[in-house]
Order: C-alpha cells, then structure tokens, then sequence
C-alpha cells in the first residue's frame, strides 16, 4: 500500500511540473487577437456598429458596404460617416478590454461581454456578460475600473489598443 501510494504521490507531482512547464512556454503570441470575430457573423462585435453606441445611444446592425479592418477583426458599420469616425480614432470607440466582461475582470476573470449589455464608462464603450454584472460595475464604477483595468492584460482582454 505504502509503495502505491509514493508511485500516486509522484506521477501528481510529475503532472503538477508539467502543467507549470507548459503554462511558462507559453507566450503572448497565444493569445487570442484583440478582437475574435463573432463565429456568426464574422465581424467584431456581433456586426454592430460601434459608433452607433455613441451616436444614436444604442448597438445598431452594421452593413457589409461599409467594411473597416482593426485590431485584428473586422468591422461594418451604419453609415460611410460612422467608419470614417472609427477610423481617426478606433481607440475611442472600440469596446474596452477587447469585448471582454467588465466585471468578470474585477476578479481576475475573463468573460465574453455582450454587445447588448453595455455601459460608456469615463467616456468608453464597456460590455457585460449579465445584465447584474452591469449594475455591480456601475454601483462601484470608478473603482471597479481600475481594478478591471489591473487584469485587463493577465487574462487576454488586454491591454486597450
């Protein structure tokens, strides 16, 4: 029994060492692109229009006859006017974090946000995974930014662009 026992004990630990050794080869050119296209659609952010966040106050479907590559992804948009604005400055309306849950990351987590569940948040587009996750970011939003901000970059969902 004792000699099963110390044979268990040091396969876990040989897979404990395994496990550490793959996660510190891993680099950064694993991770995933600053945006993943929506596996529906193709396009960043479900083919809504970011600037439509801003402009009209609410996610609008884009169309495909006004296409716009960044950060990895594609992006249509409403109007000629709504793609011209995102291309002199995408930083500006591209949602934070590359699209992932603004709360999840308060706890070091990574969720995809939804491009329905959204908040501007000191002046940026904030995506949700839930509509409670929303409302416990906004209770609390200054410091919850920064902490989402401090794991933004661990998780992948980082840093903005």
């Amino acid at each position: 029994m004792k000699r099963w026992l110390q044979k268990w004990t040091w396969l876990c630990l040989l897979l404990v060492f395994a496990g550490f050794s793959c996660g510190l080869m891993r680099d950064a050119s694993s991770r995933p692109q600053v945006f993943l296209p929506d596996a529906i659609t193709g396009y960043a952010i479900g083919g809504h229009d970011p600037v439509s966040y801003f402009v009209d106050g609410f996610p609008r479907k884009g169309s495909r006859e006004f296409e716009f590559t960044w950060g990895g992804a594609e992006w249509i948009f409403v109007n000629e006017g709504n793609m011209a604005a995102f291309a002199r400055d995408p930083e500006a309306y591209a949602p934070r974090y590359g699209g992932c849950g603004g709360y999840a990351l308060t706890d070091g987590f990574a969720s995809a946000g939804s491009p329905f569940i959204y908040a501007v948040v000191d002046g940026r587009l904030v995506f949700f995974h839930t509509v409670v996750n929303r409302f416990l970011f906004l209770s609390n939003a200054t410091v919850l930014l920064l902490e989402a901000e401090a794991h933004a970059d661990k998780v992948g969902c980082g840093p903005d662009m």
